[in-house]
């Protein structure tokens, strides 16, 4: 009776340890090839830095709960938006934190994507890896990809004002990249997506300055700055179509106090036509839309129209369309389009973009 007693016990024992043993978690490190990455981003020492507006990491995760681990790669905050099986969890703000969510009880796993919300020049969010009890590649898939070429509304500075006001905080509190009008279309014609944007930056000037890097200049450049040491990886899968939404700053006053010329119109077409040509030389086969500005006057449209119509026509033998906008009086800060605005203005564009991917 003793040696049965002692093989029962025994046996509920080994069950209790395997079952322990099949939920124990683990922690895979970004580096891992689980992990698959998408926009501009770069391996370093502690981690993967997601660089880009709307940078991205994801993978599959299996069990009850799974922990991120994120940190800044500076000495500011960053905000990224978790998202789990393509719903929002929500916006949260990192410096040098673990996040941790419940998976629901499906028992296949769930697919958890974090995106940066902040831009390139707030430095980079560096991704360290996820906890959970199992974690896998998510399946790929054979979708399209747009690439959304811009500025601090492709970026979607000043828009989510619902955890801190305009007047509040720092000038990026309101950051939302994922919830800006590129992302928004993308996701709703099933479309991967990339944004190459910097808050201020313009074809040949920038908002408060005549002479300092602007987009053509930076583009190539990992970081979209003026380091040119490390440059961004085009061998990827290039898009396919191009959104190119510039020209609010170049017809910009500035500040109103610093000196600023008038819009030199010849020089913002000369610049955007070499810009053209940069892409066509990284994607040959790429279609390429120019948007108009929400943001600028009825004078000041009609000079950016005239000139993307001008680039149009260099083009003619190429694939290029101008998308422009109805004006609107945003609602964000700074003069930008509120959460919103940006519903609006990808509503606008989802008919007309899913046309061009039809061709």
């Amino acid at each position: 009776m003793r040696k049965f007693l002692f093989y029962f016990v025994a046996v509920i024992c080994i069950s209790c340890n395997s079952s322990e043993e099949k939920k124990q978690v683990k922690k895979i490190l970004a580096e891992n090839e689980i992990f698959q990455y998408s926009g501009r981003y770069e391996q370093i020492e502690d981690g993967v830095a997601l660089i880009s507006s709307a940078s991205s990491v994801k993978a599959k995760v299996f069990g009850d709960s799974t922990t991120v681990y994120l940190k800044s790669a500076n000495d500011q905050h960053h905000y990224v938006s978790i998202v789990l099986n393509q719903g929002l969890l929500g916006r949260y703000r990192i410096k040098e934190d673990s996040l941790t969510f419940a998976l629901p009880d499906t028992g296949n796993g769930a697919t958890l994507t974090i995106f940066k919300d902040t831009e390139a020049s707030n430095a980079a969010v560096v991704f360290q890896g996820i906890s959970a009890e199992k974690i896998e590649t998510v399946p790929s898939e054979d979708t399209p990809k747009i690439e959304f070429i811009g500025n601090s509304i492709t970026c979607g500075m000043g828009a989510d004002t619902r955890e801190i006001g305009c007047e509040e905080g720092e000038w990026y509190d309101q950051h939302n990249a994922y919830l800006a009008y590129g992302p928004r279309v993308a996701r709703a014609l099933n479309a991967e997506f990339e944004l190459s944007c910097v808050s201020g930056m313009g074809m040949y000037r920038n908002w408060n300055d005549e002479n300092q890097p602007v987009m053509p200049n930076v583009y190539s450049n990992l970081y979209l700055n003026a380091d040119d040491s490390k440059k961004a990886d085009f061998t990827d899968k290039a898009p396919d179509v191009v959104s190119i939404a510039l020209g609010t700053n170049d017809l910009s006053l500035g500040d109103g106090e610093k000196d600023r010329t008038d819009f030199d119109p010849e020089k913002f077409t000369s610049n955007y036509i070499s810009f053209v040509e940069s892409i066509y030389a990284y994607y040959p086969d790429t279609k390429i839309v120019l948007l108009s500005s929400p943001m600028i006057g009825r004078k000041e449209n009609e000079l950016l129209i005239a000139s993307l119509n001008q680039v149009k026509d260099h083009f003619e033998k190429r694939e290029i369309s101008i998308f422009e906008f109805d004006k609107m009086e945003p609602g964000g800060c700074t003069s930008h389009p509120n959460l919103e605005d940006h519903e609006q203005m990808a509503n606008a564009l989802i008919p007309y973009f899913r046309e061009i991917l039809k061709k």
